[in-house]
């Protein structure tokens, strides 16, 4: 059987990292970005430049093509479905169209037994008075917004600034004593069938996150709640590739689902040193229909996002042979802007 070719929406560290294990598996790869400089174009077999919405781009994009997938889920839903007309894209648009929409995706997660914190949806500033008892909370756009963007803490109604603008839908999270953040990352192949990384602990800092470790310290009840929520996920949405579910754990130990990122996630990129199939070659192996290989854990393993500045005194360093340093090799250097990151396994 032929190897089909590959296209990866979005050319950012994710697309770059897909397109890297493409390749160690001898599967051609054609991103489209909208930006001429994205770093995915030093990893692709080809690199096609264009807005998302412009008809002969995607045209041209579909034509080098045999199946398409993309590295963030905040793509217009008709355009993938326009492109999902002409090749197949994988996750499903309608996958995409749920979970990019932060109400859906409360609703689908609660309609399924899957306990998140406690929300409501606010449209204006009455809503917000209406329901202070959820307050302190996180306000949160209900579209777009990532790395705390869109994002706003309320202890009392007298945070509410102009900064929030309520043209724009949101919804408002109460706040729980947080006690640990972990992150479950699934690849399905088929029905009953995927490969399950041990949850990742992660560690935040100004809403970023800075730091992942597997394995994480939960207790085993937890771990076993966590596992069993991710595959009821992918299992409910019919999901093919790899797919990620974020949690929270409060001080009284009880678990919460707080977003399900349907692509490979940043709290994952640690799996390319501790595994021997990366969370990148899963996904690939499954959108492309390649045979699945049984997931080990090699080695435990600790990421550190490399932010800003972060990345400078890394590009001249030597490093030890349990140190693995990635360069996104993005051409601007931004502040909290991921650049790159640095695994560490522990032998």
């Amino acid at each position: 059987m032929n190897k089909p070719t590959l296209g990866i929406i979005g050319g950012g560290q994710l697309g770059s990292l897909l397109a890297d294990a493409a390749k160690k598996i001898d599967i051609q790869t054609v991103i489209l970005s909208d930006d001429p400089d994205a770093p995915g174009k030093h990893f692709a077999t080809k690199f096609i430049f264009g807005q998302y919405d412009d008809d002969t781009t995607i045209k041209n994009f579909i034509n080098e093509v045999d199946l398409v997938t993309y590295e963030f889920e905040n793509i217009p839903f008709k355009i993938l479905k326009k492109i999902n007309k002409k090749k197949k894209v994988l996750p499903n648009p309608e996958i995409n169209k749920l979970i990019q929409h932060r109400e859906t995706e409360k609703n689908f997660l609660n309609e399924n037994n899957i306990t998140t914190t406690k929300y409501v949806t606010v449209r204006n500033q009455k809503d917000l008075s209406e329901n202070v008892n959820l307050l302190p909370g996180l306000l949160k756009t209900t579209t777009l917004g990532y790395d705390g963007k869109g994002q706003y803490k309320l202890n009392t109604l007298d945070d509410v600034t102009d900064e929030i603008d309520f043209t724009k839908e949101y919804i408002l999270e109460k706040f729980i004593h947080l006690k640990k953040e972990i992150s479950v990352v699934i690849t399905r192949y088929n029905q009953n069938n995927y490969e399950i990384y041990d949850p990742i602990e992660n560690v935040h800092e100004e809403q970023i996150l800075k730091y992942s470790t597997i394995p994480s310290d939960i207790p085993d009840n937890i771990r076993t709640q966590s596992i069993e929520w991710a595959k009821q996920v992918v299992e409910k949405l019919d999901y093919i590739g790899t797919l990620c579910v974020e949690f929270f754990i409060d001080e009284d130990d009880n678990l919460y689902a707080n977003e399900i990122a349907p692509r490979v996630h940043n709290s994952g990129h640690l799996t390319m040193n501790s595994h021997n199939i990366s969370q990148f070659e899963n996904h690939v192996r499954a959108v492309c229909g390649l045979e699945k290989i049984e997931t080990k854990k090699i080695f435990n393993a600790k990421m550190i996002n490399l932010i800003g500045d972060d990345i400078t005194p890394y590009r001249n360093k030597t490093f030890n042979d349990n140190e693995f340093f990635y360069d996104y090799l993005k051409t601007e250097i931004k502040n909290k802007r991921k650049m790159g990151h640095i695994t560490i396994i522990k032998k």
